[in-house]
């Protein structure tokens, strides 16, 4: 995709919140800030997390961009930057962040297959699951269990996309303190 279409994408974006034309910025842009983002943080969630704050910001922002001023590929990359340097600064005010691999070391459902530890993890990752509040609960069976993005979680219970985030949040670090009390 040349630039000058991807300026014109953007235009598009700005002046009439084309979704077209977000679509093709999106297929354009994801792959690369993918890369981008697992550089970075050498974790492909985090990668991910990346792309989708760095491409609703660009959908959010479109109209500040100036093609004067710099290609629109360099504009992204700077979204992405100071995104990435906005995750970095969270991470270190909680650098024990539970992962999700963590959580859930089974990918699959329950069978006769599955060996008897794999089984026992799963009933252990059950039991976990009881502690938390519904709410809770639910957007972390939603994103680790059905394997839904957060923003697909927010549509589905209709809610903000920063609330699926903070019950997500507060999921984990409640996890994380019953696992050590356990230690």
């Amino acid at each position: 995709m040349s630039g000058d279409q991807l300026a014109n994408d953007l235009a598009q974006i700005a002046s009439g919140r084309c979704k077209k034309a977000f679509g093709r910025v999106f297929a354009y842009f994801a792959p690369r800030l993918k890369a981008f983002g697992y550089k970075q943080f050498g974790n492909e969630q985090l990668a991910l997390e990346l792309v989708q704050e760095t491409l609703l910001t660009v959908w959010n922002k479109s109209h500040l961009y100036d093609p004067e001023k710099a290609a629109v590929s360099t504009w992204v990359y700077r979204v992405a930057r100071n995104q990435s340097f906005d995750m970095m600064r969270r991470q270190a005010a909680r650098p024990e962040t539970l992962m999700a691999d963590d959580l859930w070391p089974l990918a699959s459902q329950e069978s006769d297959d599955v060996p008897i530890d794999e089984q026992i993890l799963g009933d252990q990752a059950r039991a976990l699951l009881a502690l938390l509040p519904d709410a809770q609960r639910q957007v972390i069976e939603k994103i680790y269990v059905e394997d839904k993005t957060q923003q697909e979680t927010a549509l589905e219970l209709g809610v903000p996309l920063g609330t699926v985030k903070s019950r997500v949040r507060l999921a984990l670090e409640r996890l994380k303190e019953h696992l050590h009390r356990e230690d």
